[in-house]
């Protein structure tokens, strides 16, 4: 091989690298501004997981502003939140089956509507689509004493319920889940 092919050769080889390990990176979804997150809990003999991207308040006003009152959203960043029940529950006193869905909610200032929506692998709320929805439950947000600076949701027990909330800024939306009834 000549002295040049084998230079020629050797940037290409060069180049190859270089933009194979740049996609890695961007594959690396820790190192997101919103990174993803998974939150897992129990309720009865139901596995409930959750997996989100959790933004950040960074000094902003978030809801009302940021997050609009009154339009869907997808709850976090990135991809759309995904909440899979492993058995079916009870969400609000109406039944959710088992399975994987898109979970978006509608914030507004005195209530909240929480989505369940049968495509759960999309991106953000760009293609949410109303006709998919499997279901939906009205919740009152409540004021935190303590704002949150990164959106989570947590899985927890109080008074003998099992409930979600999602946390964000000075924002709490929470719903109960329960066990399906056995007859």
């Amino acid at each position: 091989m000549s002295f040049r092919k084998l230079i020629k050769f050797s940037f290409l080889l060069a180049l190859v690298a270089f933009f194979a390990t740049s996609s890695q990176a961007q594959d690396d979804k820790s190192k997101r501004k919103s990174p993803p997150m998974e939150t897992t809990g129990m309720v009865g003999d139901a596995t409930v997981t959750i997996n989100y991207s959790a933004p950040s308040v960074n000094g902003r006003k978030v809801f009302g502003d940021l997050v609009p009152y009154n339009k869907t959203w997808r709850s976090g960043a990135n991809e759309a939140t995904v909440f899979e029940v492993s058995k079916n529950v009870m969400v609000e006193g109406q039944e959710l089956p088992a399975g994987k869905y898109g979970f978006f909610t509608i914030p507004g200032e005195d209530k909240w509507t929480i989505i369940f929506n049968s495509v759960w692998d999309q991106w953000g709320d760009y293609n949410y689509d109303k006709s998919k929805d499997v279901l939906r439950v009205e919740v009152m947000p409540k004021k935190l004493d303590e704002p949150v600076e990164q959106m989570k949701f947590a899985i927890s027990e109080k008074d003998g319920k099992s409930w979600v909330a999602l946390k964000w800024a000075d924002t709490k939306a929470a719903f109960s889940v329960a066990p399906v009834a056995s007859n």
